[in-house]
């Protein structure tokens, strides 16, 4: 079996690793795609907090029922998704509900070997049914679950506006998710393609390039003096996530669905007369997985735009470096098994 391990920042290598045998209570899965995400070009460039090398990248996956001996619910040859965010079903955090934000999360691809790889055993509580979605739509699942996270964690509500910066996979699929709660979407970041991308999709109302013109000036023309209900950060970008402190409404919410490895800095006097509200989102859950794929059915968002770049599994050593690379165009890369 063929897995392709991430040995150190900027270096990847196929090596031949023996077929995984499933343990009770796991499925063993034969992936047939796999969603190349932010996380995996960050850790790839050496700058993924949680990381540690050598690692098998991979998360957002496809795959099929190859050996289901430690499953009652799941057929052979049937297609799935999986949620990789492994939790102990025991912390307080587990407890309250909240599996995504685990005391001792192992996330797939992160803190564990991901998906990257021929053959793969999870847990079946880690599987998710396809609804009948075919493999690239079944390995859109994860990233959109991240950005119906967010918004339920931001609480967004119809005809509120909502301000988010960062127009990666991650943004996007967040984008999605607001107008799907009947926001208002304002779109901003640095990259002008990205920002035709999602207003030509349909995925936001305005879009907001932060070099064009004073930025502030800009958001208080578009929200009629009031600035945005909700400012959702995507980027990752310790710059960034500062700036978007000073957007925020009176009133308003900021959630951080990017993550950088630094501290943020922001005038406490401007956050506290407003009443501010900071909060994290951090992966999804089930709930979020399920609301993405009922869109999908119900043919409410368009996931299958997303995908720029496609390749197979065993050119990605070769294509890998040149995703990160703005000039590429890349919005998502989807690899094929």
């Amino acid at each position: 079996m063929q897995s392709l391990v991430c040995d150190q920042p900027r270096h990847l290598t196929y090596r031949d690793d023996p077929m995984p045998q499933p343990k009770q209570g796991e499925v063993l899965l034969r992936v047939t795609h796999v969603g190349i995400c932010g996380t995996d070009l960050h850790a790839f460039e050496g700058n993924q907090p949680y990381f540690s090398y050598p690692r098998i990248l991979g998360h957002e996956l496809a795959a099929v029922v190859e050996d289901n001996s430690g499953s009652i619910n799941f057929a052979n040859g049937e297609a799935v998704t999986i949620m990789p965010y492994f939790s102990c079903g025991l912390c307080i955090a587990c407890r309250k509900g909240k599996t995504n934000c685990c005391v001792s999360m192992q996330v797939f691809g992160v803190h564990i070997d991901g998906g990257m790889r021929e053959y793969i055993t999870v847990s079946e509580t880690a599987l998710i049914k396809s609804g009948g979605l075919n493999g690239e739509q079944l390995a859109l699942i994860e990233p959109l679950a991240i950005g119906a996270h967010g918004i339920r964690v931001a609480a967004v509500q119809e005809n509120e506006t909502v301000l988010i910066i960062g127009a990666g996979p991650i943004g996007l699929g967040t984008m999605m998710m607001a107008k799907l709660n009947g926001a208002k979407v304002l779109a901003m970041d640095v990259s002008d393609s990205r920002l035709a991308f999602a207003i030509q999709h349909g995925y936001v109302d305005e879009i907001i390039h932060p070099s064009h013109k004073n930025v502030l000036e800009e958001i208080r023309e578009l929200t009629n003096g009031d600035m945005p209900d909700v400012v959702i950060d995507c980027t990752g970008n310790k710059e960034a996530i500062n700036l978007g402190f000073s957007f925020i409404s009176h009133g308003g919410r900021y959630v951080l669905i990017g993550l950088q490895k630094e501290e943020i800095v922001f005038s406490h006097p401007e956050f506290h007369k407003r009443e501010s509200t900071l909060m994290s989102s951090r992966n999804a859950t089930r709930q979020d997985f399920d609301q993405v794929i009922d869109a999908i059915l119900n043919k409410q968002i368009d996931v299958m735009s997303m995908i720029s770049h496609r390749t197979r599994f065993s050119d990605v050593r070769r294509e890998f470096s040149s995703w990160h690379d703005p000039a590429n165009g890349v919005i998502k890369a989807m690899v094929e098994f």
